[in-house]
């Protein structure tokens, strides 16, 4: 494996108050993937980028970017990352394209008007190139902030919840420029709670909780080992037990009786083969049903019940 292009170790950071926001956060970032960091508010994610980014001072632990050690050489790798923050700040009476320009400059970049002009049309932005940021829908102004991330031209890019507060169209037309920016060879980190977009673009996933890293893997990997699948199959007559026929399956009875429930498989069709062969039994035995209730479980599911049992997964 090539060397990452971010390299965490043992990352930790405790407030003066007492407040742990991370513990022990080991993670690697391979050049040019896209990565989807998940957790509820209040996990770490921004706290994560922050240290990386040399706006807050970590209490332990290493920070590597591009083979640099961060503490040492901020201003060099500072340069070559782009942040888009939560929070939208910028001076609300300046023009967008003498906005994006001036951050430019601010990573020592000489002016480039082509340059400009290239970023802001991909984010749909050229045609408001004039116009003062305070004129902006609250999605136009969240371009903007993407924009002057991108003005230097950063090798890795961190989105901090980059689709929070934008419609649905909107935050389409985001993720295609984001898959853009990776096909030319940006490196992409995002925070998210949008748990759909995670499963849609990431290549992998990290699921963070009160400062810990619970799981980091390939996001197929990950609906393989924890994916699974539910069926509820609602039987004419009630039964007293499952059928001994049937025990080697994941099976148990609900509802008095009425609902059989097979809960098994993973990400890669098992559990919905094992479940055709639970109904084709059925039949075979006699045994009537009227209905059956099949479910996948998602990404989201497996983030909720991460997040809820608190603990990293075997």
């Amino acid at each position: 494996m090539d060397h990452p292009i971010l390299d965490i170790r043992n990352l930790s950071k405790t407030y003066k108050a007492g407040t742990t926001a991370l513990a022990g956060v080991d993670l690697q970032i391979r050049k040019g993937e896209i990565f989807a960091l998940l957790g509820p508010n209040g996990a770490g994610k921004t706290t994560l980028i922050g240290a990386v980014c040399g706006l807050l001072r970590p209490t332990g632990g290493t920070i590597e970017a591009f083979g640099l050690d961060v503490a040492r050489n901020w201003r060099q790798v500072r340069q070559r990352i782009g942040l888009v923050p939560q929070e939208l700040s910028f001076d609300m009476f300046e023009r967008v394209d003498h906005s994006v320009a001036y951050s430019r400059g601010m990573f020592g970049c000489p002016p480039n008007k082509d340059r400009i002009e290239q970023v802001l049309r991909s984010l749909s932005l050229w045609d408001k190139r004039t116009s003062k940021i305070r004129e902006l829908s609250g999605g136009m102004k969240r371009r903007v902030m993407i924009a002057k991330a991108l003005s230097h031209d950063p090798e890795l890019l961190f989105l901090d919840e980059p689709t929070a507060g934008v419609d649905v169209e909107l935050r389409r037309d985001m993720w295609r420029q984001i898959g853009a920016l990776r096909e030319a060879g940006t490196t992409i980190i995002l925070t998210t709670h949008y748990i759909e977009e995670a499963q849609a673009m990431a290549d992998r996933v990290g699921v963070i909780n009160k400062g810990r890293l619970l799981l980091v893997d390939d996001k197929a990997a990950i609906m393989a080992k924890l994916g699974s699948t539910e069926a509820r199959i609602s039987l004419t007559q009630p039964l007293g037990e499952v059928p001994s026929v049937l025990e080697s399956y994941q099976l148990a009875l609900e509802d008095h009786g009425t609902t059989l429930v097979y809960r098994g498989g993973d990400g890669s069709g098992k559990g919905k083969r094992e479940a055709a062969e639970v109904i084709k039994m059925l039949v075979e035995q006699g045994i009537g049903f009227d209905a059956i209730d099949t479910s996948e479980s998602s990404l989201e599911d497996i983030f909720v019940d991460l997040v809820e049992r608190g603990e990293v997964p075997a």
